[in-house]
């Protein structure tokens, strides 16, 4: 059984020994398009859930579930991906998941509720693999700068949910065919990524079994016994709950200030703000987290921002939106990259990442898949927003307990 051993700081660490693939600038920039893919198929279609709806006739509950399955398969589809990057190799599967991603965008579009359905089951098993495959990616070709390159992916990734997000509407517009061509679009971007990604994959090829490099880029031992093990359900919980604070706030935010008396136009504008901000926190937090050997104050200082801006909103839900949106950016932002900054921290190889990915991610986003189900039910419930608020509170704290644990200068 593997146990928690101290992590020694990044400059005399045991470096994983890097498979030698294509030019840096290439990595680089597939690395980032790759990113700007795995949310932005899933803001892009937030936007057009009440059309969606119209379109096929569906309940307010079953057209709910166009945003809650991708999230729930990305639960279920996570653990699988460790396997498949010890059997084809972490660029194969990465090229294979793109590819996968936009053929779920063209499914989703397809005119049958079933193909909507399917399309989003393929996007959220796409998106599980590249959560998980990314990190180890990352640990194995920047050893030494994995958080710094964690922090520029994590905040790919949120600009292009947030591009996503605000762009449906008008291409909607521009292209003139309805929500159909607006989604659809972004299967080009994951085309785009694919062709990116193509030189890691050719290259990776070329490297005999027999050859030196490639037998010394063998897949480390996985971790024995990671599902018994403190420290890996620590990160799991921090990502997990972090991810359905977020989940939460993503699907009733805007509602919650509506129904506070705020104008709709400007309750949208907050949260628009809200996940620009989020973008700060994604970068700079992961770069911090590298520089420390313990990151147990910077998870505790996301978790009271957290707290901080849920309890502005319980107190001035109107005059402290814009400040309660600043500080929820900052928070969200900085725990999403924080916990993706742990996978490579925590860990002392890509193969180890990766199976720490695929454990913390399954659990993570099967727990934040029942965040907005579960606020929507307690609001019916109680005919207000007071219950929920107060539970994202008690959360946060839940949240800072588990990042005290793994932020621990400790590795699996």
């Amino acid at each position: 059984m593997s146990v928690t051993r101290t992590q020694q700081p990044l400059s005399t660490s045991v470096v994983p020994v890097r498979t030698k693939l294509a030019h840096p600038a290439l990595l680089l920039i597939g690395i980032m398009l790759v990113a700007l893919n795995m949310r932005s198929c899933l803001a892009a279609v937030s936007p057009m859930v009440g059309e969606i709806q119209r379109t096929f006739g569906l309940s307010a509950t079953v057209g709910g579930l166009i945003t809650t399955v991708p999230v729930l398969f990305q639960g279920v589809g996570a653990p699988l991906t460790p396997r498949l990057t010890r059997r084809f190799g972490t660029e194969r599967v990465v090229f294979g998941a793109v590819l996968t991603l936009g053929a779920g965008v063209l499914l989703r579009v397809l005119p049958s509720v079933a193909a909507l359905y399917a399309g989003c089951v393929v996007i959220g098993v796409a998106i599980a693999v590249l959560n998980v495959a990314m990190p180890g990616l990352v640990k194995r070709e920047f050893p030494h700068r994995a958080p710094a390159m964690t922090g520029a992916y994590s905040t790919a990734m949120l600009v292009g949910a947030t591009l996503a997000a605000g762009s449906s509407v008008p291409l909607e517009h521009v292209l003139g065919g309805g929500w159909r061509a607006s989604l659809s679009v972004w299967s080009v971007l994951a085309l785009v990524a694919a062709a990116a990604w193509l030189p890691q994959v050719l290259r990776a090829r070329q490297l005999a079994p027999t050859s030196p490099t490639a037998a010394q880029a063998a897949p480390a031992k996985p971790i024995a016994g990671l599902w018994r093990l403190p420290l890996a359900w620590q990160i799991s919980l921090f990502m997990g709950v972090s991810s359905l604070m977020v989940y939460v706030l993503v699907a009733w935010m805007p509602t919650i200030l509506a129904d506070h008396g705020m104008g709709r136009d400007e309750s949208g504008l907050v949260f628009a703000f809200s996940n620009l901000v989020q973008v700060s926190g994604a970068f700079l937090v992961p770069l911090l987290a590298g520089r420390m050997t313990r990151q147990r104050g910077l998870a505790v200082l996301m978790a009271a921002l957290n707290a901080a801006g849920i309890t502005l909103l319980l107190i001035a839900p109107v005059s402290g939106a814009w400040v309660a949106a600043a500080v929820l950016g900052v928070a969200q932002g900085g725990s999403f990259g924080l916990g993706l900054a742990f996978l490579v921290l925590r860990t002392g190889s890509a193969a180890g990442a990766a199976q720490l990915g695929g454990m913390s991610q399954a659990i993570g986003y099967l727990i934040a898949a029942v965040g907005p189900v579960g606020a929507g039910a307690l609001h019916q419930l109680t005919g207000g927003w007071t219950a929920v608020l107060v539970v994202l509170l008690v959360l946060a704290g839940v949240v800072g307990v588990a990042g005290w644990g793994a932020g621990r200068n400790r590795t699996l």
